[in-house]
């Protein structure tokens, strides 16, 4: 079915285009806002990944790897997102806690956020390629244009970045990892 969509919208069909885009955009979206870390710039990185999509589909050699391909673009709009505004604003949006034990849950959420605002927008994106979006490693490669090797040793790096983030964050207690905020 999505191939036959592909096929429609690579011929200019723009009602193929647009259930294509919306079955990803809400997972398009998720993604650039964990990469991005802000909402407005999640925004324009999704709107400019479908811009691209739609401009350069015809450039798409397998059908079969729209996914992979959207991806691709997503992660080349949100580094482009992030280096042109280079800002270190981050909104950290919480969801209320709905089962017993909740406040843990949200104080583990918490810590995990703060882990992943200290990694970079690259080393961001292969996290939430592999862990969030749970795209084999091959995979991720392929969308970063990366080797293989190479992707397994950055989302390992960024891993320990962030486990040493967490590390510290523990040993400073919470009110002072929270920058003296509590």
């Amino acid at each position: 079915m999505q191939r036959e969509l592909v096929e429609r919208a690579r011929r200019g069909d723009h009602d193929a285009f647009a259930v294509l885009a919306a079955a990803a955009i809400s997972r398009l979206d998720g993604a650039a806002r964990l990469i991005l870390h802000d909402h407005d710039q999640a925004k324009d990185a999704v709107q400019e990944t479908l811009v691209r999509a739609w401009r350069d589909l015809r450039t798409l050699r397998d059908p079969d790897r729209f996914d992979a391909w959207l991806h691709r673009l997503l992660v080349n709009s949100c580094l482009n997102e992030a280096k042109r505004l280079r800002r270190h604003h981050f909104d950290v949006e919480l969801d209320p806690p709905h089962t017993e034990g909740g406040a843990a849950i949200v104080v583990d959420r918490d810590e995990l956020d703060r882990g992943f605002r200290r990694l970079g927008p690259e080393a961001r994106a292969i996290v939430v390629l592999h862990h969030y979006l749970d795209i084999p490693m091959p995979e991720v490669a392929l969308i970063l244009g990366i080797p293989v090797g190479t992707s397994k040793s950055r989302l390992h790096r960024a891993l320990i970045e962030m486990r040493a983030s967490l590390e510290a964050d523990a040993r400073l207690g919470p009110d002072l990892a929270n920058g003296g905020l509590a």
